[in-house]
């Protein structure tokens, strides 16, 4: 039995040079999502929310998939879906939509009916269903599978001959790379925080983008990109540090409130900290605001200490002592895994993990502190990333130490809230999830192009590791770690949760874009024939999503409970 608790368990579309759209002229009875008191706040009051990701949900085939969809998210108390804003191409598709075209040393913008106005549709669409809308702006991954085949493509097979449809992958909307390859000079991946031709490019889709909607409410914020780093498919130069990464958020926030006051910004990075790290923003300790003062209450969080050098080395020590012996918990190599330069890779003898040495080129605590970053942003997705300090960066399959896995994720959600409360501004988890044993033969990792482990039905690929399979956690545990972690999150003042991913099914289908018939439909878990949303390893569908949804929506309740306690 599982444990109780209080949380249940054409082509045709117009171009238009890379120029600023007119913003959108339309007035809303409701204000922008604003910080006050530590926290966020609408129309007056606070607000904090439980929500989800759909990056593929501007790119649906029919409106109605998307009423659909908001219809389902809205009844499952979902407040707030984080989607991509780009949709970046190096070749016109013949079908489906796209936003941008980076091709032949310029840019073009899609501002027809497949491109931009997809956009658009998706926020009128979310407004009537009372759902808001954080926009991410670029991802930091963007792998290409057969990059001499024109255009790139995806697969799920080591040949081009079963290619997953365009879009599929939430790392197969262009990103980061796509620019890099196009204007870079030396083509490492940080060039793109730093190259002052790809920074422009960048800012002139920025500013098309954000200027559309900038009096529009229901965006409820800005999101920089999709987990930045130092670090992707292409190799990053040992030059790259934190301070390069914090620069770039500080220098795009502020080019982004001069053309956008009314809404936030916010980082998408995974949360990494490095407490030894030299500070762009030093921090100025803010005390928590009083329930008195108007402020959230402090006085049932869980208050985990700040992330100090002193505290950080004492954890790490802690955490070698409490380790498991190899024997206990077997390790899996997750493909596409990326390396630190090695000038990066420990910025201090005997350093921690990944997680806390800088080595990702990210200091959340230091972008979170730069003027212009409205709140805060991590994620939590134990299959790709250790979240301890322990230098042993391998993968230990969630499934192989479920209650270590379940313990870790509440001790990054503290850590992660002590710090942004050390700052003074609101925390959201942008995105949390386990592969589940019905979903590992799908999984494809933020920076691979293929599955892990491809099984029979998917594909023919042979398995890279034997004994990879059965990796997976169950369904039930799946919910049981999602309630520990929102319950954990919500007792320690976060002020946003998303779960990552939604999924749909009975989607229009249309040949040449992600949702196809069924016939062709790739990559569906579980054997189902109606044509569904994407699924990368993270989607649930049938009496799984049911329950999984079951536990989101208690969440969004006790949030709200918790919030005017």
């Amino acid at each position: 039995m599982r444990p109780s608790s209080w949380l249940p368990a054409v082509l045709g579309a117009a171009l238009v040079a890379a120029t600023p759209t007119p913003t959108i002229q339309k007035r809303w009875p409701t204000a922008f999502a604003s910080v006050a008191d530590g926290g966020f706040s609408l129309n007056g009051s606070k607000f904090s929310f439980i929500g989800t990701n759909a990056y593929w949900l501007p790119y649906l085939n029919s409106d109605e998939d998307i009423v659909n969809t908001l219809t389902n998210m809205s009844a499952a108390g979902i407040k707030v879906v984080r989607t991509w804003a780009f949709n970046d191409v190096t070749s016109v598709p013949t079908a489906g939509s796209w936003l941008q075209l980076i091709q032949n040393g310029t840019t073009t913008i899609n501002d027809g009916p497949n491109g931009l106005q997809r956009l658009d549709r998706l926020v009128e669409l979310a407004e009537q269903h009372g759902i808001y809308v954080l926009l991410s702006l670029t991802n930091n991954w963007n792998p290409v599978a057969t990059p001499s085949s024109t255009p790139a493509r995806r697969d799920d097979t080591a040949s081009s001959a079963t290619p997953l449809p365009r879009n599929f992958l939430s790392n197969d909307y262009g990103g980061m790379d796509a620019y890099v390859r196009e204007f870079g000079t030396s083509k490492t991946h940080d060039e793109f925080y730093t190259d002052p031709t790809i920074r422009t490019f960048f800012e002139k889709y920025v500013q098309a983008v954000v200027s559309r909607f900038a009096n529009n409410p229901f965006v409820f914020a800005w999101e920089l990109a999709n987990d930045p780093r130092c670090n992707s498919t292409i190799p990053t130069s040992p030059t790259c540090t934190t301070q390069t990464i914090t620069q770039w958020h500080a220098d795009l926030s502020k080019f982004i409130r001069s053309i956008d006051p009314n809404h936030l910004v916010s980082s998408g990075d995974h949360g990494f900290l490095c407490p030894t790290c030299t500070k762009l923003f030093p921090l100025t300790p803010k005390a928590a605001p009083s329930a008195a003062a108007g402020g959230a209450s402090t006085r049932r969080r869980s208050r985990a200490a700040v992330m100090t050098k002193a505290r950080l080395i004492k954890k790490i020590a802690e955490d070698r002592r409490a380790a498991p012996r190899a024997a206990d918990a077997p390790t899996v190599k997750i493909r596409g895994a990326w390396k630190a330069p090695a000038k990066a890779k420990r910025q201090e003898n005997g350093g921690p993990g990944s997680a806390f040495d800088g080595s990702s080129g990210v200091d959340s605590q230091d972008i979170l502190n730069a003027p212009d970053i409205g709140f805060g942003s991590f994620q939590l997705l134990p299959d790709q990333n250790n979240y301890d300090t322990n230098p042993n960066d391998a993968i230990v399959p969630p499934s192989a130490n479920f209650g270590a896995t379940v313990q870790q994720g509440i001790n990054w959600i503290q850590t992660q809230a002590a710090s942004a409360q050390a700052v003074g501004k609101p925390l959201v988890l942008t995105a949390f999830g386990l592969v589940t044993q019905a979903n590992e033969v799908v999984f494809v990792p933020f920076n691979a192009s293929t599955p892990v482990n491809p099984g029979a039905g998917v594909s023919t690929r042979k398995r890279q590791t034997p004994g990879e399979l059965g990796t997976g956690v169950t369904d039930d545990q799946r919910d049981d770690a999602y309630t520990a972690w929102l319950n954990a999150g919500i007792q320690a003042g976060l002020q946003g949760m998303t779960q990552y991913q939604w999924s749909s099914v009975g989607l229009t289908p249309s040949d040449g874009t992600f949702v196809q018939s069924p016939n062709a439909q790739q990559q569906t878990a579980g054997g189902g024939t109606l044509p569904q949303s994407p699924n990368d390893g993270y989607g649930t569908l049938g009496q799984a999503q049911n329950a999984e949804q079951g536990v989101l929506q208690d969440a969004s309740q006790n949030i709200t409970s918790f919030l005017l306690q």
